[in-house]
């Protein structure tokens, strides 16, 4: 399973930025992120990584987010990943890639990536690649798109792995889980992008759900709100009888345990495919929504 997180940092810590030491490159961050996350349709053997490989990562990410860069780079190290100063070639915008050093177990646990330019106010989670066909692309592109956010996605396909060992949105041994609960310690609010098949009992465009919390935060009624303007089709899983509500998601679990908000979206084909009308309508919905929480301190 891979993640990738992307995040903003405070331009007033630039000067400290400006000395990262590791290594750079120029990319086309949203060719980098679906590459990577096309990877878990391989369906390589997938073994979680350890408590104490999870912690060290947790702490990773806490020291990168605090600037803290050499201590994140030497804790990432311990558990065989580094850090790589990426600027996207399209927005000019950079980003810090956390990621395995090599082939092997490591590279199916995630990717992290975290921009260099504010302050983390949002993630958009991708737990299921390649299996929610397009989630990946769409996760990407809402993090080109928005700024102050945080990107994580899995790597490997949900089927990988003995038992439902790689369907990280139900597993609380990956490092994708315990990488979101390191933002939602922090207050950081979470967008998890699913996607379904339409049927006779699922004729919407979107379902959205707030997980465990069957109560609905204004941004999540907001979002139900702005995809309806649009024209999709919407269910709205703290106010209607939907399916697919993701209960039983740990994430969801996890956030209502630390405060968090946390925004259950799942899609419909149409509506996460890379274009099309239904597409660019939910993209400009859920944007809306990434771009209040990009003005809003997390944690508040």
């Amino acid at each position: 399973m891979a993640l990738t997180l992307v995040g903003c940092h405070d331009a007033a810590r630039d000067s400290e930025q400006a000395g990262h030491g590791g290594a750079r490159e120029l990319v086309n961050l949203d060719d980098r992120i679906v590459e990577y996350a096309k990877q878990a349709g391989d369906r390589a053997p997938y073994t979680p990584p350890s408590r104490v490989q999870r912690e060290r990562l947790a702490l990773g990410v806490g020291q990168l987010l605090d600037r803290e860069d050499a201590k994140a780079e030497e804790t990432f190290a311990s558990v065989g990943f580094h850090v790589t100063r990426l600027t996207d070639s399209a927005s000019g915008r950079r980003y810090d890639e956390v990621a395995a050093r090599n082939p092997g177990a490591e590279a199916g646990w995630g990717r992290l990536y975290v921009t260099a330019d504010s302050a983390v106010r949002w993630s958009v989670q991708v737990p299921h690649p390649v299996a929610d066909r397009g989630t990946e692309s769409l996760g990407a592109r809402l993090l080109e798109k928005t700024t102050g956010g945080a990107l994580v996605v899995a790597g490997a396909h949900r089927t990988s792995g003995r038992g439902d060992a790689a369907d990280v949105a139900h597993r609380t041994d990956s490092a994708f889980h315990a990488i979101i609960t390191e933002l939602q310690k922090r207050g950081v609010p979470g967008l998890q992008l699913h996607g379904f098949a339409k049927g006779p009992d699922r004729p919407y465009d979107a379902i959205l759900s707030t997980g465990a919390v069957q109560a609905a935060p204004e941004e999540a009624a907001a979002l139900a709100a702005h995809m309806k303007t649009r024209g999709l089709r919407v269910c709205r899983g703290w106010a209607d009888r939907c399916p697919l509500e993701g209960t039983t998601n740990v994430q969801g679990k996890s956030a209502e345990g630390h405060h968090a908000t946390f925004i259950h979206a799942e899609l419909a084909p149409a509506a996460r495919a890379e274009d099309g009308k239904k597409a660019a309508q939910a993209r400009a919905a859920l944007t809306e929504l990434l771009d209040v929480w990009s003005d809003t301190p997390a944690g508040r």
